[in-house]
Protein backbone atom coordinates (compact mmCIF):
# COMPACT_ATOMS: atom_id res chain seq x y z
CA UNK A 1 0.00 0.00 0.00
CA UNK A 2 1.38 3.42 -1.01
CA UNK A 3 0.99 6.28 1.47
CA UNK A 4 1.65 9.91 0.66
CA UNK A 5 3.16 11.35 3.83
CA UNK A 6 2.68 15.05 3.03
CA UNK A 7 -0.47 16.80 1.85
CA UNK A 8 -2.61 19.77 2.88
CA UNK A 9 -6.40 20.01 3.00
CA UNK A 10 -8.94 22.66 3.86
CA UNK A 11 -9.31 26.40 3.69
CA UNK A 12 -6.87 28.99 4.94
CA UNK A 13 -7.99 32.45 5.98
CA UNK A 14 -5.18 34.85 5.08
CA UNK A 15 -5.60 34.46 1.29
CA UNK A 16 -2.26 35.92 0.26
CA UNK A 17 -0.89 32.76 -1.40
CA UNK A 18 -2.17 29.33 -2.49
CA UNK A 19 -1.01 27.66 0.73
CA UNK A 20 -3.07 29.93 2.98
CA UNK A 21 -6.11 30.24 0.71
CA UNK A 22 -7.48 26.81 -0.19
CA UNK A 23 -6.09 23.29 -0.30
CA UNK A 24 -8.85 21.48 -2.18
CA UNK A 25 -8.60 17.78 -1.40
CA UNK A 26 -10.90 16.33 -4.07
CA UNK A 27 -8.67 17.05 -7.10
CA UNK A 28 -5.72 15.69 -5.15
CA UNK A 29 -7.59 12.49 -4.27
CA UNK A 30 -8.44 11.88 -7.93
CA UNK A 31 -4.79 12.29 -8.88
CA UNK A 32 -3.64 10.11 -6.01
CA UNK A 33 -6.04 7.31 -6.91
CA UNK A 34 -4.87 7.41 -10.53
CA UNK A 35 -1.27 7.14 -9.32
CA UNK A 36 -2.06 4.15 -7.08
CA UNK A 37 -1.75 6.02 -3.77
CA UNK A 38 -4.08 4.44 -1.22
CA UNK A 39 -3.75 6.73 1.81
CA UNK A 40 -2.50 10.20 2.58
CA UNK A 41 -1.32 12.02 5.69
CA UNK A 42 -2.93 15.46 5.71
CA UNK A 43 -2.46 18.73 7.57
CA UNK A 44 -4.48 21.89 7.26
CA UNK A 45 -3.69 24.81 5.03
CA UNK A 46 -1.89 27.67 6.76
CA UNK A 47 -4.28 29.47 9.10
CA UNK A 48 -4.39 32.20 11.73
CA UNK A 49 -6.20 29.85 14.16
CA UNK A 50 -5.07 26.24 14.06
CA UNK A 51 -7.67 25.11 16.58
CA UNK A 52 -10.28 26.06 13.99
CA UNK A 53 -8.26 24.70 11.08
CA UNK A 54 -7.71 21.33 12.76
CA UNK A 55 -11.43 20.97 13.48
CA UNK A 56 -12.17 21.73 9.84
CA UNK A 57 -9.58 19.17 8.78
CA UNK A 58 -11.23 16.56 10.99
CA UNK A 59 -14.49 17.09 9.13
CA UNK A 60 -12.72 16.59 5.79
CA UNK A 61 -11.11 13.38 7.04
CA UNK A 62 -14.53 12.16 8.21
CA UNK A 63 -15.68 12.31 4.58
CA UNK A 64 -12.75 10.13 3.45
CA UNK A 65 -11.85 8.02 6.50
CA UNK A 66 -10.33 5.19 4.47
CA UNK A 67 -7.99 7.52 2.64
CA UNK A 68 -6.87 10.31 4.98
CA UNK A 69 -4.74 10.32 8.15
CA UNK A 70 -4.68 13.52 10.20
CA UNK A 71 -1.75 15.44 11.66
CA UNK A 72 -2.48 18.32 14.04
CA UNK A 73 -1.02 21.68 12.96
CA UNK A 74 0.17 23.99 15.74
CA UNK A 75 1.92 27.34 15.83
CA UNK A 76 4.56 26.89 18.51
CA UNK A 77 4.57 30.56 19.52
CA UNK A 78 1.00 31.67 18.96
CA UNK A 79 -0.39 28.48 20.53
CA UNK A 80 2.06 28.52 23.45
CA UNK A 81 0.35 27.34 26.61
CA UNK A 82 -2.35 25.39 24.80
CA UNK A 83 -0.34 23.04 22.57
CA UNK A 84 -0.92 20.05 24.86
CA UNK A 85 -4.67 20.67 24.93
CA UNK A 86 -4.82 21.04 21.15
CA UNK A 87 -2.88 17.85 20.59
CA UNK A 88 -4.90 15.95 23.19
CA UNK A 89 -8.15 16.93 21.50
CA UNK A 90 -6.84 15.91 18.09
CA UNK A 91 -5.61 12.47 19.14
CA UNK A 92 -8.47 11.70 21.51
CA UNK A 93 -11.41 13.03 19.51
CA UNK A 94 -10.19 12.70 15.91
CA UNK A 95 -7.42 10.08 16.24
CA UNK A 96 -4.80 12.24 14.55
CA UNK A 97 -1.40 10.60 14.29
CA UNK A 98 1.24 13.34 14.30
CA UNK A 99 2.09 17.01 14.86
CA UNK A 100 2.94 19.50 12.11
CA UNK A 101 5.12 22.58 12.63
CA UNK A 102 6.20 25.02 9.95
CA UNK A 103 9.41 26.90 10.64
CA UNK A 104 8.31 29.97 8.71
CA UNK A 105 5.87 30.54 11.57
CA UNK A 106 7.86 29.14 14.51
CA UNK A 107 10.23 26.24 15.12
CA UNK A 108 9.30 23.39 17.48
CA UNK A 109 9.54 24.38 21.14
CA UNK A 110 10.00 22.30 24.25
CA UNK A 111 6.25 22.45 24.79
CA UNK A 112 5.60 20.94 21.35
CA UNK A 113 8.20 18.22 21.84
CA UNK A 114 6.83 17.32 25.26
CA UNK A 115 3.35 16.93 23.80
CA UNK A 116 4.76 14.69 21.06
CA UNK A 117 6.56 12.63 23.68
CA UNK A 118 3.44 12.23 25.82
CA UNK A 119 1.31 10.94 22.95
CA UNK A 120 4.14 9.19 21.06
CA UNK A 121 3.58 11.28 17.95
CA UNK A 122 6.11 12.12 15.25
CA UNK A 123 6.78 15.80 14.69
CA UNK A 124 6.61 16.70 11.02
CA UNK A 125 8.63 19.88 10.68
CA UNK A 126 9.53 22.15 7.78
CA UNK A 127 12.82 23.68 8.89
CA UNK A 128 12.78 26.18 5.98
CA UNK A 129 16.43 25.59 5.03
CA UNK A 130 17.57 25.83 8.66
CA UNK A 131 18.44 22.21 9.44
CA UNK A 132 20.71 23.23 12.31
CA UNK A 133 17.64 23.25 14.55
CA UNK A 134 17.47 19.47 14.18
CA UNK A 135 20.84 19.27 15.91
CA UNK A 136 19.16 20.90 18.91
CA UNK A 137 15.92 18.92 18.82
CA UNK A 138 17.03 15.36 18.07
CA UNK A 139 19.49 14.83 20.95
CA UNK A 140 17.34 16.79 23.41
CA UNK A 141 14.32 14.57 22.67
CA UNK A 142 15.74 11.18 21.64
CA UNK A 143 12.37 9.52 22.28
CA UNK A 144 10.57 11.74 19.74
CA UNK A 145 10.71 11.01 16.03
CA UNK A 146 11.20 14.01 13.72
CA UNK A 147 10.27 14.00 10.03
CA UNK A 148 12.03 16.81 8.14
CA UNK A 149 9.96 18.04 5.20
CA UNK A 150 11.51 18.51 1.75
CA UNK A 151 14.83 16.97 2.88
CA UNK A 152 15.36 20.28 4.65
CA UNK A 153 14.56 22.80 1.91
CA UNK A 154 11.63 23.57 -0.36
CA UNK A 155 13.73 26.24 -2.07
CA UNK A 156 16.51 23.99 -3.42
CA UNK A 157 19.11 24.91 -0.80
CA UNK A 158 21.71 22.24 -1.48
CA UNK A 159 23.48 22.96 1.82
CA UNK A 160 20.30 22.19 3.73
CA UNK A 161 19.74 18.99 1.74
CA UNK A 162 23.29 17.89 2.43
CA UNK A 163 23.05 18.56 6.15
CA UNK A 164 19.74 16.70 6.49
CA UNK A 165 21.27 13.72 4.67
CA UNK A 166 23.95 13.67 7.37
CA UNK A 167 21.36 14.11 10.13
CA UNK A 168 19.11 11.24 9.11
CA UNK A 169 22.21 9.03 9.02
CA UNK A 170 23.44 10.30 12.39
CA UNK A 171 20.27 10.46 14.49
CA UNK A 172 18.15 7.36 14.88
CA UNK A 173 15.05 9.51 15.52
CA UNK A 174 15.33 11.76 12.44
CA UNK A 175 13.67 11.05 9.08
CA UNK A 176 13.09 13.10 5.95
CA UNK A 177 10.34 13.32 3.40
CA UNK A 178 11.01 13.56 -0.32
CA UNK A 179 8.37 16.09 -1.32
CA UNK A 180 9.38 18.84 -3.76
CA UNK A 181 13.05 17.85 -3.71
CA UNK A 182 14.15 18.79 -7.20
CA UNK A 183 17.83 17.96 -6.78
CA UNK A 184 17.29 14.25 -7.25
CA UNK A 185 20.86 13.23 -6.43
CA UNK A 186 20.34 14.24 -2.81
CA UNK A 187 17.56 11.68 -2.52
CA UNK A 188 19.95 9.11 -3.98
CA UNK A 189 22.61 10.14 -1.47
CA UNK A 190 20.12 9.96 1.39
CA UNK A 191 19.37 6.34 0.55
CA UNK A 192 23.06 5.52 0.28
CA UNK A 193 24.05 7.16 3.56
CA UNK A 194 21.02 6.57 5.77
CA UNK A 195 19.24 3.67 4.08
CA UNK A 196 15.66 3.39 2.83
CA UNK A 197 14.30 3.11 6.38
CA UNK A 198 14.91 6.84 6.92
CA UNK A 199 12.98 8.30 3.96
CA UNK A 200 9.26 8.93 3.62
CA UNK A 201 7.52 9.55 0.32
CA UNK A 202 5.55 12.79 0.24
CA UNK A 203 4.08 15.06 -2.42
CA UNK A 204 3.15 18.34 -0.67
CA UNK A 205 -0.18 18.10 -2.42
CA UNK A 206 -2.59 19.33 -3.51
CA UNK A 207 -0.37 21.92 -5.19
CA UNK A 208 2.21 19.38 -6.38
CA UNK A 209 1.01 16.36 -8.38
CA UNK A 210 1.45 13.20 -6.28
CA UNK A 211 2.06 11.08 -9.37
CA UNK A 212 5.05 13.20 -10.33
CA UNK A 213 6.55 12.92 -6.84
CA UNK A 214 5.88 9.18 -6.78
CA UNK A 215 7.82 8.70 -9.99
CA UNK A 216 10.95 10.08 -8.29
CA UNK A 217 10.82 7.20 -5.83
CA UNK A 218 10.30 4.69 -8.63
CA UNK A 219 13.36 6.11 -10.41
CA UNK A 220 15.55 5.24 -7.43
CA UNK A 221 15.35 1.66 -8.67
CA UNK A 222 15.19 0.19 -5.18
CA UNK A 223 14.41 -3.47 -4.53
CA UNK A 224 10.68 -3.90 -3.93
CA UNK A 225 11.01 -4.45 -0.19
CA UNK A 226 13.09 -1.29 0.21
CA UNK A 227 10.82 0.74 -2.04
CA UNK A 228 7.87 -0.36 0.11
CA UNK A 229 9.56 1.14 3.16
CA UNK A 230 9.82 4.57 1.53
CA UNK A 231 6.34 4.36 0.03
CA UNK A 232 4.51 3.77 3.29
CA UNK A 233 5.96 1.27 5.70
CA UNK A 234 8.29 3.78 7.34
CA UNK A 235 5.46 6.20 8.04
CA UNK A 236 3.25 3.39 9.30
CA UNK A 237 5.91 2.36 11.82
CA UNK A 238 6.04 5.87 13.22
CA UNK A 239 2.32 6.52 13.49
CA UNK A 240 1.58 3.04 14.85
CA UNK A 241 3.16 4.23 18.11
CA UNK A 242 0.58 6.99 18.64
CA UNK A 243 -1.58 6.97 21.72
CA UNK A 244 -5.00 7.85 20.36
CA UNK A 245 -8.59 7.49 21.51
CA UNK A 246 -8.87 5.92 24.96
CA UNK A 247 -5.10 5.53 25.16
CA UNK A 248 -4.81 9.32 24.95
CA UNK A 249 -6.95 9.67 28.08
CA UNK A 250 -4.62 7.35 29.96
CA UNK A 251 -1.53 9.29 28.84
CA UNK A 252 -3.09 12.58 29.86
CA UNK A 253 -3.86 11.29 33.33
CA UNK A 254 -0.40 9.81 33.74
CA UNK A 255 1.31 12.99 32.54
CA UNK A 256 -0.73 15.21 34.84
CA UNK A 257 0.09 13.11 37.90
CA UNK A 258 3.75 12.66 37.08
CA UNK A 259 3.56 8.90 36.71
CA UNK A 260 5.75 8.84 33.65
CA UNK A 261 9.13 10.44 33.13
CA UNK A 262 11.02 11.12 29.96
CA UNK A 263 13.72 8.68 31.05
CA UNK A 264 11.19 5.91 31.63
CA UNK A 265 9.52 6.61 28.31
CA UNK A 266 12.82 6.48 26.47
CA UNK A 267 14.00 3.31 28.21
CA UNK A 268 10.70 1.59 27.46
CA UNK A 269 10.81 2.76 23.85
CA UNK A 270 14.34 1.51 23.28
CA UNK A 271 13.60 -1.79 25.00
CA UNK A 272 10.54 -2.24 22.83
CA UNK A 273 12.29 -1.06 19.69
CA UNK A 274 9.94 1.89 19.24
CA UNK A 275 12.36 4.78 18.80
CA UNK A 276 13.16 5.31 15.14
CA UNK A 277 10.10 3.30 14.19
CA UNK A 278 11.22 -0.14 15.36
CA UNK A 279 7.74 -0.88 16.68
CA UNK A 280 7.34 -4.57 17.57
CA UNK A 281 3.58 -4.16 17.60
CA UNK A 282 3.65 -3.56 13.86
CA UNK A 283 3.62 -7.32 13.32
CA UNK A 284 0.05 -8.02 12.29
CA UNK A 285 -0.79 -4.29 12.34
CA UNK A 286 -3.55 -3.47 9.93
CA UNK A 287 -3.03 -0.17 8.14
CA UNK A 288 -6.73 0.63 8.36
CA UNK A 289 -6.88 0.28 12.16
CA UNK A 290 -6.74 4.02 12.66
Amino acid sequence: MIIDGHCHAGEGDRMTAPWNTNAAIEPYLRRARAAGIARTAVVSAFHSNYATANANLARIIARYPERLIGFVFVHATRDAGRVFRMVREAVRKWRFRGIKIHGSEAMPTREVCQAARAFRLPIFVDVVSRPEVIDMLAPEFPDVNFIVAHLGSYTDDWRAHQQVVYQIARYRNVYADTSAVRRFDYIVEAVKRAGPRKLIFGSDGPWIHPGVELEKIRLLGLPKDQEALVLGRNLLRLIARARVGQAADEVTSAAEHGKETATENYAASVAGGEVAGQDPRLNGFTEYQF
